[in-house]
């Protein structure tokens, strides 16, 4: 019998932990060579902190390079030229540093190829096209680990973004989600996160090792979809906390809005994933990224000015005008998560998910979000998503 994608995946895994582990021989290279596919405001933070560790760490190639989308500025200057003359992402992280070894490079097959790790960090809705590019123009083992918050929803139903870049480009990938607002990990205050794994523990602990920090704490959980799918709806409750907040509603009813979308994280991942692990969501990735994205981070931000202006003026919109080209997650994700739930008929048991969605596309009005009851389900299944509440 043929061995199967994931049989694939994990000998490639077992072959490159023997050598990262040991000092990162891969190759004709003895150091392990860094990618990050992404530059926006997350991929440029991600690019600081592991830059900062690839200088500190014999295992890896000092240079960390960082595919830039290529974009002029008004100035008329390239934005990789700048960021390259300036060591600063000037458009999604102005004031921050990234460290001299970080190389922006606008030709994603040229960043990429050389790469034994790649860290992919860009809004998922582009996902499918990169990969597509990438098929065939990377290393046959790297590894990967996306950063990425959101889903596909294909015919078949959801894919994972983690799921994609496996099944595209052949490796194995990680997840790492957590409590990180961009711009405060930028200043270097205090964050964690949480880096999902599958089988291979030691790629996990190189992951763990290229990103943590004095101000960056990771830990490893072997629980990719349970990581991933609390990072992916995180902005779909922190939506909803925004429209609380534009309306004036008070903490009350935010910290309600909160546990009722924790609850509903949970009960959706475990009905999709059924090996979701229950302490999975009281790591950082969980608990920790519902507070932090419902107190700030944009998909709340643009949710109160929707609200305030009675869903008057468009996401789109919104998005143009407060958030200098950075794109949000939320809207899309809630989208995603509506289809997946009329889809398998599951509405009704996700009275917030479904709600804030038709909030989103204007078929409620903002108050709408309170105005749903946290029902019993009129229906029950014997071993169905009842008992994931």
């Amino acid at each position: 019998m043929a061995p199967s994608l994931e049989d694939n995946i994990n000998n490639k895994s077992n072959s490159i932990a023997a050598a990262v582990a040991g000092g990162g021989i891969i190759g004709d290279e003895m150091t392990t060579r860094v990618t990050v596919v992404g530059s926006g405001n997350w991929g440029s933070v991600a690019a600081k902190l592991i830059a900062s560790n690839t200088l500190k760490l014999n295992s890896f190639h000092d240079e960390v390079i960082m595919w830039v989308f290529e974009e002029i500025l008004p100035t008329g200057e390239k934005l990789s030229q700048v960021i390259n003359r300036t060591n600063e992402n000037v458009k999604y992280l102005p004031g921050i540093k990234l460290g001299k070894n970080v190389v922006a490079n606008p030709d994603l097959e040229s960043a990429v190829k050389d790469a034994n790790l790649l860290v992919f960090v860009t809004p998922h809705q582009f996902m499918e096209g990169i990969c597509k590019r990438l098929v065939g123009k990377i290393r046959a083992d790297a590894e990967a680990i996306s950063l990425i918050k959101g889903m596909e929803v294909k015919r078949e139903g959801p894919c994972m973004i983690s799921s994609l870049i496996s099944e595209q480009l052949g490796i194995n990938c990680c997840v790492l989600m957590g409590a990180n607002i961009a711009n405060e990990i930028a200043v270097e205050k205090f964050s964690e996160a949480t880096v999902g794994y599958r089988k291979n523990k030691e790629i996990a602990d190189k992951w763990v090792q290229l990103f943590n920090t004095s101000y960056f704490a990771v830990t490893a959980v072997q629980d990719v979809e349970g990581v991933e799918l609390c990072g992916t709806l995180k902005n779909v409750v922190a939506l909803a906390a925004g429209f609380v907040d534009g309306l004036e509603m008070g903490n009350n009813t935010k910290a309600a809005i909160m546990r009722v979308g924790l609850r509903e994280m949970k009960a959706f991942s475990k009905l999709l994933f059924p090996s979701v692990k229950d302490s999975t969501f009281f790591e950082s990735c969980g608990i920790a990224d519902v507070i932090t994205t419902c107190l700030g981070g944009r998909n709340r931000k643009c949710a109160e000015a929707f609200a305030r202006n009675g869903g008057k003026r468009s996401f789109d919109e919104l998005e143009a005008e407060m958030l200098q080209g950075q794109k949000l997650q939320g809207v899309s994700t809630a989208k995603e998560v509506y289809e997946v739930l009329r889809h398998r008929g599951w509405l009704e048991l996700f009275p917030l998910f479904s709600t804030v969605h038709e909030i989103c596309i204007s078929r409620l009005p903002p108050t709408a979000i309170v105005e749903y009851s946290e029902h019993t389900p009129k229906y029950s299944l014997v071993g169905g998503p009842a008992q994931f509440f």
